[in-house]
């Protein structure tokens, strides 16, 4: 038949042959029997030395790629071995891998779709099971991490995603350099232990070879850094303070606007959060006009709002020194406001200062938006998933899509 020349040219194995091909087309089903060429030894699937066979197993079925729609069945009967090492053991079959009902091909094949398909859709195209899905990722992720060189890392970043809808975090930890940008690590939870794996993982010489960090401000973050990376930079995640900053002005826009209604005051400051939280040059026509409005006004909230405009200034410049300066007469401003929330965050960034700073030491090199970037990809791959309330679904699908792993090498991919 002439799938049994498809597979002699592109699924061959030395030892072993394929015979009959039969259509079942009650189950849309081909079957294709497997047997040892003649004279072939057998293999010890522990030590995997040739041994002298001990007895013949009941037939096996390993699923392979489907064909126009038919599922395909390799058919085979496990030998067993007696090793001179392990005792009597069953062979080493070189399609597929322990236990598994699934060809290496298939897996492989399975993985690839999964990077471009949710698991579940992944599973429905090609007639499978999620579970079998998910044993192909496993598959491939497995040896890919067993397989992969960290090489010398010169940037890594650090962040957190929630996993699932509780309080539960992931730790991920990417590299970010400009050739080279991958997940490395996934840790449960966001504390110093769990952070630790990180640096066990990559070794001490490793570690101190990173130069640049880009992290937030999570005290057993910072605490790690400075322990096992003291001569890098470690550079403060912009996204979060310009978050921060954003979130006191709500703060005060929502208690000027309480004060407001409750003293009987017209309600200037009544739908106007996103004319004060959105960048200028992002607002519509008409949240521009209801910003000069309110700009008018004297308020606490216009103030808060010029000087949170006046603190993007601050990632305009080159210069160290410059934006020193510049950092520190914004902080006497914003504690001269008499505006409680400005003043927290005016604290924390005096407290950050230097971490800050680094920003501009390490020349604009690194930021925190390509973790972001990096952040929103991996949620929406652990969505694919459909099982990522787990943490290890949701490792396995990281590491699978972000992690740039190595593959098994396949005479043929067929895809």
């Amino acid at each position: 038949m002439l799938l049994a020349r498809l597979l002699n040219a592109c699924h061959h194995f030395p030892g072993f042959v394929y015979a009959a091909v039969r259509l079942i087309e009650a189950t849309s089903t081909i079957e294709v029997d497997v047997r040892p060429r003649r004279g072939s030894k057998p293999h010890c699937s522990c030590c995997g030395n040739t041994a002298p066979g001990y007895d013949v197993l009941a037939v096996r079925r390993f699923e392979f790629i489907p064909v126009w729609g038919y599922a395909v069945m390799l058919l085979y009967a496990m030998r067993r071995v007696q090793c001179r090492q392990c005792g009597v053991k069953v062979e080493q079959v070189p399609w597929a891998m322990g236990k598994h009902t699934l060809t290496k091909a298939y897996m492989l094949y399975l993985a690839h779709w999964a990077r471009k398909l949710s698991w579940k859709e992944t599973a429905l195209s090609f007639g499978t099971t999620w579970d079998q899905v998910c044993h192909a990722v496993e598959y491939v992720v497995q040896w890919g991490l067993e397989h992969r060189e960290l090489g010398t890392l010169r940037a890594i970043g650090v962040d957190e995603i929630h996993i699932g809808q509780s309080h539960k975090f992931l730790t991920l930890v990417y590299q970010i350099e400009a050739n080279c940008v991958r997940l490395l690590w996934v840790g449960r939870d966001r504390t110093m232990k769990s952070f630790e794996g990180f640096f066990t993982l990559i070794g001490q010489d490793l570690a101190g070879k990173v130069e640049f960090v880009c992290s937030d401000m999570w005290r057993p973050y910072l605490e790690m850094i400075a322990r096992h990376c003291p001569q890098a930079l470690n550079i403060l995640d912009r996204f979060h303070m310009v978050a921060k900053l954003n979130k006191a002005l709500d703060e005060v826009r929502a208690g000027e606007a309480r004060r407001m209604v409750r003293e009987g005051y017209e309600p200037v400051l009544k739908k106007k959060r996103w004319c004060l939280l959105k960048r200028p040059e992002n607002l519509t026509d008409k949240q521009r006009l209801s910003l000069r409005e309110l700009l008018g006004y004297n308020l606490k909230s216009v103030r808060a709002y010029l000087l949170k405009e006046e603190f993007q200034l601050f990632w305009e410049y080159t210069s160290p020194a410059w934006a020193a300066k510049f950092l520190d007469a914004w902080c006497k401003r914003a504690m001269r406001s008499r505006i409680e929330p400005v003043k927290r965050f005016a604290r924390t960034v005096r407290a950050h200062r230097e971490l800050l700073l680094n920003y501009f030491k390490a020349k604009k090199q690194f930021s925190s938006g390509i973790i972001e970037g990096l952040n929103n990809k991996a949620k929406v791959t652990m969505r694919k998933a459909y099982g990522y309330r787990t943490f290890r679904i949701a490792e396995l699908s990281l590491y699978h899509v972000l992690g740039r792993l190595p593959e098994p090498k396949l005479a043929h991919r067929f895809f």
